[in-house]
């Protein structure tokens, strides 16, 4: 069948796109939610929106590959328009194209880099991770398919991603950034599992909603957006909230084992026990020795200490590597002794410096030598120090210091010496402060993790709004402020419950 015989109708139930294919590849339920009850869908959480700038940005970055390229632009509503564009530009003797679009077969693709060689065209897809993942190559795959049925003469196709070994030296090195792999012969080896899914995506797309229950691929390889919908018979604590094992709740679950309380306890480990007893008997539970002991290793001054970092795919700042954490604000809640009065420290870096040296200056000349440093998971911490030792050896006697002195608060948590039922099965500090201190809480915050504070930070690097860049520095400053009030106050409920 040829171009104009396989079908140019692009608006209708059974048009697909690149992204589209990828979603029914994991499950077709999800893929006619997506056709036919969009509305259905979770709202999309601000971590994800972060990642979809993430990748734009490493695409627009990675056209320096191929400078002086012509860019056909996105509109959702123009689909035809943008076929023919990219058509009058290859007609015109475009040699590099950004963001091309094609299609074929009722498929519509956009194509990163679109760059002819000597042999005929590449396609060069851009990814923001740092390896090669299984998903990559159907995603490659169904690209090739649909240029080359378009009538265009496709010579190979590559993978791009990013290079986690290159270090930022002056201007970005585009060459050395990102790495390229020829994928063209594990591409091509697919088209007939191509044609095939999409074939039997379109036939699903004609029926009803297809039975599929939930499983392993809601969340793999990507995050569903239909889990509200799909999981609304899963009741507010069942076997899903087990921790420890991937494939425990599933299997549970296909036995028919969805609520807590008819979980077989043999098949828990004691961790998992202590979950589900704990949840169910809606009890706390402590070693008072076990704590005491991690109490009587502390000493004052006690200095609670919380960074926030910053990890980006095109490296920030000279010396640092692709995702590599590099910190711009900490928090510094301390006590001079046992009956002193709580005090404050904090830096919050102005977005436009590499704020490394002065935020370690800042530190060092806060925190005595003879200070105790406790953290939440405190090897985040030490990382971050370990890091600014290394980009700046002039503080590493003061960051030796600090980390001889750092303790970690998540112990007593992590080794389970304490329990409460509301932890779920976890020790982060988002389930640890709101159980044990329930005063102090994150939901009504504009910034309530991490993930978020880099956002912010991101936006205020980008704000030109006084306005907004001062309403940003608030809610980082807060945030981050009760990550450490918030171990001040674990440290004296734990004191509280082994009198």
């Amino acid at each position: 069948m040829n171009p104009a015989e396989k079908g140019v109708t692009m608006m209708n139930d059974l048009h697909l796109s690149k992204s589209l294919f990828i979603r029914g590849l994991q499950c077709h339920k999800s893929l006619y939610l997506q056709k036919h009850h969009p509305e259905l869908k979770d709202e999309t959480p601000p971590s994800r929106e972060a990642l979809f700038r993430s990748g734009s940005e490493v695409g627009v970055v990675a056209q320096g590959l191929f400078p002086g390229g012509a860019t056909i632009p996105y509109d959702p509503d123009t689909y035809d328009r943008q076929v023919a564009l990219t058509q009058e530009e290859i007609a015109q003797g475009a040699s590099t194209l950004y963001e091309a679009a094609f299609h074929f077969d009722n498929v519509f693709v956009k194509v990163d880099i679109l760059n002819k060689g000597k042999n005929g065209w590449d396609i060069y897809e851009v990814k923001s991770s740092t390896s090669i993942k299984d998903v990559y190559i159907p995603d490659a795959a169904v690209q090739y398919y649909v240029v080359k049925g378009s009538g265009l003469p496709v010579s190979r196709i590559f993978l791009v991603h990013i290079n986690n070994q290159y270090v930022r030296e002056g201007g970005i090195d585009v060459r050395q950034l990102f790495t390229v792999n020829d994928v063209t012969s594990e591409v091509r080896q697919m088209q007939d599992t191509v044609e095939g899914e999409l074939d039997a995506q379109k036939t699903m797309l004609r029926g009803d909603i297809p039975r599929i229950d939930i499983g392993p691929y809601c969340s793999d390889p990507y995050e569903c957006d239909f889990v509200g919908h799909c999981w609304e018979h899963i009741p507010d604590e069942s076997v899903f909230d087990i921790r420890g094992s991937k494939s425990l709740p599933f299997t549970l679950y296909n036995r028919g084992i969805v609520r807590l309380e008819e979980v077989p306890l043999y098949m828990l480990t004691p961790n998992q026990r202590l979950q589900v007893e704990a949840a169910l008997e809606r009890k706390v539970v402590i070693s008072s020795e076990a704590v005491r002991e991690f109490l009587d290793s502390l000493w004052y001054p006690l200095y609670f200490l919380d960074f926030e970092t910053v990890g980006a795919a095109v490296p920030l700042f000279d010396g640092t590597r692709p995702y590599q954490q590099v910190p711009f604000q900490y928090s510094l809640h301390y006590l001079e002794d046992e009956d002193a009065g709580l005090l404050h420290h904090e830096y919050l870096a102005d977005p436009k410096i590499d704020p490394r040296e002065e935020l370690i200056k800042k530190l060092a000349s806060e925190i005595p030598q003879n200070a105790c440093i406790l953290a939440y998971y405190a090897g985040f911490e030490a990382g971050v120090l370990r890091g600014l030792a290394e980009w700046l050896p002039k503080y590493r006697d003061d960051i030796d210091v600090m980390l001889g002195n750092l303790r970690d608060l998540a112990v007593p948590f992590q080794k389970k010496d304490v329990y409460h039922w509301q932890f779920s099965g976890s020790y982060s500090l988002k389930y640890v402060l709101p159980a044990l201190v329930p005063d102090l809480r994150y939901e009504d915050m504009e910034v309530r993790d991490g993930d978020m504070a880099m956002q912010a930070y991101f936006r205020m690097r980008g704000s030109g709004d006084p306005e907004e860049i001062g309403r940003l520095r608030s809610a980082l400053l807060a945030y981050c402020r009760l990550d450490t009030l918030g171990m001040v106050r674990i440290i004296e409920r734990l004191k509280e419950m082994t009198k």
